[in-house]
């Protein structure tokens, strides 16, 4: 019995590493030269099964006005076990249109190198889209990922991000976040196989000297998380210099 646990927690930590962007929105307009430091917290709650979170750090830079590129750790806990180390990961956003069209694109792509190396890494790829109506803000995500090199490796999948945002305050601004995974991109799972999460969010900056920033952001996700009923707190700060 020990072993099934064990082997059922390395199997959520497996599922959970490249699962950043499934609590996370991604949105990237570059300001050349700043530099980042990213904290992420996620912690879910499924319906008949223990909780479990999943801290993430990561250092960034913005190349240049097109070009943001991160590299970051995640680790994840599957209550009432310890703290492990996840995966490593290597983000990489680059404009595709500013403000010609008016629907912003850029094309995310994430590299992941799990812990244990055995299991091969993850490629996460797709467009980022963004537009705006006055104060209020719309974003759609679109993401293709794939395990090779591991004897779990499966088909291309797709998630999906979304978002509405109202820009009332620079230190309070507030919106609505949807996430979810549907299966194979070309052959969808059945509607109670597919995962779909949303909720309220909250987001804002306060500005330092300099180009120093503080940015947060907080959501309270309700849904399915691995096709099974769950209630996720979400939570994101990040320093800008």
């Amino acid at each position: 019995m020990k072993k099934l646990i064990v082997l059922a927690a390395l199997t959520v930590a497996a599922q959970a590493a490249l699962a950043g962007t499934g609590y996370y929105l991604v949105s990237t307009y570059p300001e050349a030269g700043e530099r980042t430091v990213d904290f992420k917290y996620w912690n879910a709650k499924p319906s008949g099964r223990p909780p479990r979170s999943a801290p993430e750090l990561g250092l960034g830079y913005n190349v240049n006005a097109r070009w943001f590129t991160e590299l970051s750790a995640s680790w994840f806990q599957l209550s009432p076990g310890p703290l492990e180390l996840a995966a490593l990961e290597w983000q990489n956003d680059v404009m595709l249109t500013q403000g010609q069209y008016p629907v912003d694109v850029a094309l995310h792509t994430t590299l992941e190198r799990p812990r244990d190396a055995s299991e091969g890494y993850g490629v996460e790829f797709g467009p980022v889209m963004q537009t705006e109506l006055g104060r209020t803000q719309f974003n759609l995500n679109l993401f293709f990922s794939r395990d090779y090199r591991s004897a779990t490796a499966n088909a291309m999948q797709l998630a999906y991000q979304w978002q509405v945002k109202y820009r009332w305050k620079p230190a309070l601004e507030f919106g609505v976040q949807g996430f979810g995974e549907v299966g194979e991109w070309d052959h969808w799972s059945a509607r109670d196989q597919q995962s779909h999460r949303i909720g309220p969010a909250l987001f804002g900056h306060i500005d330092g000297a300099g180009k120093q920033q503080w940015k947060y952001e907080a959501a309270y996700l309700i849904g399915t998380n691995s096709a099974r009923n769950a209630k996720t707190v979400t939570l994101r700060l990040q320093y800008v210099f």
